[in-house]
C-alpha cells in the first residue's frame, strides 16, 4: 500500500508539472511574460527535479524495507524502481547472524558461572558438616562424656515451694556458685549440707524444679532406704576434675536430654565393698586419689 501510495503522488506531481509546463507555453505565446521569466522556469525546474529526486529515494527506501521484511515487489507499469539484488543478500546473512552472536556465545558463561558457583557451595557444605558428624553425636555412650568435678556446697535452705527439697549455692571452680536443687531433705540433715565437700555433674541441661532452676547434680551414693553424698578426697578443690582410667574425658557444654546419656552411663556406676566409687569396676579419682562413700557399700549411684 505504501509503495502505491508513493507512485500516485509522484504521478499527480508529474501531472501538475506538466500543467505548469502548457501555462508557460501559453504566456510565451501571448507574450505577458516579464524579463524574468526565464529565471523563474529554471528555478522551477530545479525545483521540480529536486522534488522528483525525494520520490525516487523515498520510493527506493520502502522498495528495500518490504525486501527486507520478505514481500514480495510488482513493479507498477512505467515504474522506474531499481531493483537491489545485492541488497538482499547481506540483509539474509544479517538477520541470520544476529541470534547467534548475543544469544549464544555470552549466556552460557553467565550459566557455567552459576553452575560453578552452586557446585562450590555443595563442595563446602560436607566439609563444614564433618564436625557436627564427629562431633558430640559420634562419641561412645559412656562416663568420658559426664562433666563431673570436685564441689562445696556452701550453703542449703529449703526449697521455698517443696518440703522435700534443698535449695544450695555450689562452688564448683567457677566465677560464681551454681544454683542446685537436691532431693535429699529426707536423708540428710540440713546442718550436714552446710560447707559440705561433694562431687557435682555440671553438664546436664538445666532444669527447673518447682519453679526454680536447678544447674547441676549433686552425685550420691543410693538405696530406696538411704541416700549420702560421695566424698571427694583429701585435699581436693571446687573445680578439679573426676577421671576414671580408660574413658579420657570428652564431655560437651551441655548434654542433649534427648540422647539419654547420663540415663546409658548411670547404671554401671557403684559403690564397691572398699566404699570406692566405680564405673564399670573402674575408680572415680580426682588428682589421682579415689571417691569414696562415707558408710554405704555395694550400692547404686545417682
Amino acid at each position: 500500500m505504501a509503495l502505491r501510495t508513493c507512485t500516485t503522488k509522484a504521478a499527480q506531481i508529474e501531472t501538475v508539472v506538466a500543467q505548469l509546463r502548457k501555462q508557460l507555453e501559453a504566456l510565451k505565446s501571448r507574450g505577458t511574460l516579464v524579463k524574468n521569466t526565464s529565471e523563474y522556469k529554471k528555478q522551477l525546474l530545479a525545483d521540480n527535479r529536486q522534488l522528483k529526486d525525494q520520490v525516487e529515494k523515498a520510493k527506493k527506501s520502502l522498495y528495500d524495507a518490504e525486501v527486507m521484511n520478505g514481500r514480495k515487489q510488482v513493479p507498477l507499469p512505467g515504474a522506474n524502481i531499481a531493483k537491489p539484488a545485492v541488497a538482499a543478500a547481506p540483509v539474509k546473512s544479517t538477520v541470520a547472524a544476529a541470534p547467534v552472536k548475543p544469544a549464544v556465545s555470552e549466556p552460557p558463561k553467565t550459566e557455567q558461572k552459576q553452575q560453578q558457583k552452586k557446585q562450590q557451595k555443595k563442595a563446602a557444605a560436607p566439609k563444614a558438616a564433618k564436625p557436627a558428624a564427629g562431633g558430640s553425636e559420634a562419641l561412645p555412650v559412656d562416663v568420658s562424656r559426664l562433666d563431673m568435678r570436685v564441689a562445696l556446697i556452701k550453703t542449703a535452705t529449703r526449697h521455698p515451694d517443696a518440703d522435700g527439697l534443698y535449695l544450695e549455692e555450689v562452688e564448683v571452680g567457677e566465677e560464681k556458685p551454681r544454683q542446685v536443687i537436691s532431693g535429699l531433705v529426707k536423708h540428710i540433715p540440713i546442718e550436714e549440707m552446710q560447707n559440705r565437700p561433694c562431687i557435682l555433674l555440671c553438664n546436664l541441661k538445666p532444669a527447673k524444679m518447682r519453679g526454680i532452676m536447678s544447674h547441676a547434680m549433686v552425685m550420691c551414693a543410693s538405696t530406696p532406704e538411704k541416700v549420702e553424698i560421695l566424698a571427694p578426697p583429701a585435699g581436693s578443690k571446687p573445680g578439679d576434675k573426676v577421671t576414671v582410667e580408660g574413658y579420657p574425658a570428652t564431655p560437651v557444654e551441655q548434654l542433649n536430654p534427648k540422647k539419654k546419656v547420663f540415663e546409658g552411663v548411670q547404671p554401671d556406676f557403684l559403690v564397691s565393698a572398699e566404699g570406692h566409687a566405680l564405673y564399670k569396676g573402674v575408680p572415680w579419682k580426682v588428682n589421682g586419689e579415689v571417691i569414696t562413700a562415707p558408710s554405704m557399700r555395694g550400692c547404686g549411684i545417682k
